[in-house]
């Protein structure tokens, strides 16, 4: 090519070429989506639309879990109360806020909070007639009056899923009943079928895309585009969320598995439900509208021991001008195996 045929591209790329940024170089995962996406582009190039998914999403295959319910599956607004795209705080410097650094940032921290539960996990073998018990701690603060409420959740999940188990949430409980032939849900509640997902962080990504992202079966990271990443997390995050107790190895692998999806980072000083300051890991989906954050909240951490803390939400309930916010701290605080529903250790 001439200079005379493309005399001001040619001039953009030359600087652009000299161009110093002044920041460290792109971290592995960050370099993956980008060349996710240069290669989507040279493999497609009429324009492609993306369409926004509702904030509202449905589980990957089969029925939604009962323990997910709809007032948790909300969007919400940046902790500034800025949306990106209106009056906004100044921004940080850039060197302050590549997304490299904080991609790196996030891997440290749950790289570390798996390196914690590696070591102080606790080997679990339930028979299949058995039932793992959790009583978990919510507290809910709405934000528009400041009332605070407090709410203990006791759950009693049928290790196989043979047995009807009791759900509880922010309070109420029902008897949730075992599977339908040919059903399944995200995240699996029964113990042999988490005992059958990769400890392998890399390994537990791609076994996630084959069965829950479009197109099917991915073997590389490098295949998945911005959609599937944001599918990814959201399956991260329910794994993690919702099921309290997992069998060894996988907890850890799923943390580790959270910080290489591209768009994790930490939101520093955020308060727990116990009222102490931890460091928090939340995401930014490039799939919702700006200003907006999906299904995950944000996961409090021991910003010293990377000891998990527990998790910060928004709910909603009601409609129009009845609608209410609630700021939601949740934490694990107690589990066992035990012979029978509705049975305390």
């Amino acid at each position: 090519m001439r200079d005379t045929d493309h005399p001001q591209e040619l001039r953009e790329l030359r600087a652009l070429r000299d161009f110093d940024t002044g920041v460290p170089p792109l971290d592995d995962q960050t370099r993956r989506r980008m060349r996710a996406r240069l290669h989507q582009s040279m493999n497609d190039p009429t324009p492609v639309v993306r369409h926004r998914r509702p904030v509202l999403r449905i589980a990957l295959t089969g029925v939604l879990t009962a323990a997910v319910v709809a007032g948790v599956l909300v969007a919400v607004r940046h902790d500034d109360g800025t949306a990106r795209g209106g009056t906004a705080k100044p921004s940080a410097p850039r060197s302050a806020a590549t997304p490299a650094l904080e991609n790196v940032s996030a891997q440290t921290v749950l790289n570390g909070a798996a390196a914690y539960q590696r070591e102080h996990e606790e080997a679990v073998t339930p028979r299949d007639d058995q039932f793992i018990y959790t009583k978990e701690i919510i507290k809910e603060t709405e934000q528009k009056t400041g009332t605070t409420k407090s709410y203990v959740d006791e759950n009693w999940r049928s290790v196989d899923g043979s047995q009807a188990s009791w759900i509880m949430e922010i309070g109420k409980g029902w008897w949730s009943q075992p599977l339908k032939e040919n059903e399944s849900v995200w995240p699996p509640q029964d113990w042999g079928s988490l005992e059958k997902l990769p400890t392998d962080p890399e390994e537990l990504i791609l076994e996630i895309g084959r069965h829950g992202l479009p197109g099917g079966k991915s073997d590389s990271l490098d295949d998945i585009s911005d959609e599937g990443w944001s599918q990814i997390h959201f399956s991260l995050a329910g794994l993690l969320k919702l099921v309290p107790v997992m069998p060894e190895g996988l907890r850890p692998a799923a943390y580790e598995a959270l910080g290489m999806v591209p768009g994790v980072k930490v939101v520093p000083n955020q308060q727990d439900a116990k009222g102490r300051t931890g460091v928090a890991i939340t995401y930014d989906d490039p799939t919702l509208p700006e200003g907006t954050t999906g299904f995950g909240g944000y996961f409090i951490f021991d910003p010293r021991t990377y000891e998990f803390l527990g998790f910060r939400d928004t709910r909603t309930s009601g409609d129009g001008a009845a609608m209410k916010t609630y700021t939601q701290l949740s934490y694990l605080d107690s589990w066992a195996v035990v012979d029978k529903a509705k049975q305390r250790p």
